[in-house]
């Protein structure tokens, strides 16, 4: 059984509370909220599964902030939930057969893509169109494939998912955020479920935390929808910059 200090159940709970607040923005909180886990002392299985199981409230909040905003593409979500869902369990079987690892370097690549793309692209305002006709099936695939990357690997998903909807709908970022929160929340609650009945989830740890995701998350949506991209253009640009160092640190401490 985990047992922790007071002190360190309240450093956590202030981690998920920037987590969850940086995640509604721009994707990425886990690169806080893993670590702080493993700092605090529990083994790798169990913090992927209590990063998922406080997380899962975070995406959960930001997402209903969003759809109370007209940033939220509802006729969108309702594909794309249910193939982000069903793409995270298949991913999250996956780790069986596969080593995570060995994604590490093309998840840098990609990042680093990501990273010139959303610089220099210049972003299209409120007036873009909501969804490109004909782009469909694309939306529909990635949101399959980038479910399974969350299962089974993660680092990136909300970032890979904000430039997925820029670069292929040609939406502003802000909504581009609101509707990468429909398919991240999926992907998490698909995995929560299947840690949960693996009994990866120590609760006592998670439940604190995801109260405080909720306050995150909620003012990360807030700020999202009341700023627009001038504040989710930096944010992205920064948890990308911030991923890239970690995973960098972890393939050369792997060697």
């Amino acid at each position: 059984m985990i047992s922790l200090s007071p002190l360190t159940h309240a450093l956590l709970a202030l981690t998920a509370l920037g987590a969850g607040f940086i995640d509604a923005i721009a994707g990425g909180g886990g690169v806080l909220t893993v670590p702080a886990l493993l700092a605090a002392g529990l083994p790798p299985q169990l913090a992927l599964g209590t990063n998922k199981g406080q997380s899962v409230f975070g995406s959960a909040t930001s997402l209903a902030r969003y759809a109370r905003s007209p940033l939220l593409d509802r006729r969108q979500a309702r594909f794309t939930f249910p193939l982000a869902f069903v793409g995270s369990l298949l991913g999250a079987r996956g780790v069986l057969w596969m080593n995570p690892a060995l994604l590490r370097p093309v998840v840098i690549a990609l990042l680093m893509f990501v990273a010139v793309f959303l610089a220099v692209r210049r972003d299209p305002g409120p007036g873009a169109p909501r969804i490109a006709r004909g782009r469909r099936g694309v939306i529909a695939a990635a949101a399959l494939g980038i479910g399974a990357y969350d299962g089974f690997f993660g680092p990136g998903t909300g970032t890979f998912l904000i430039a997925l909807f820029v670069a292929v709908l040609g939406k502003p970022l802000d909504a581009a955020s609101a509707d990468a929160k429909a398919v991240n929340f999926a992907s998490n609650l698909a995995a929560v479920l299947l840690f949960a009945s693996s009994g990866v989830i120590v609760w006592s740890v998670a439940l604190p935390m995801a109260a405080a995701q909720v306050v995150g998350a909620w003012l990360g949506a807030h700020v999202t929808v009341r700023g627009g991209a001038k504040v989710v253009r930096p944010a992205v640009l920064a948890v990308v910059a911030v991923l890239i160092v970690k995973l960098v640190h972890d393939v050369i401490a792997a060697r």
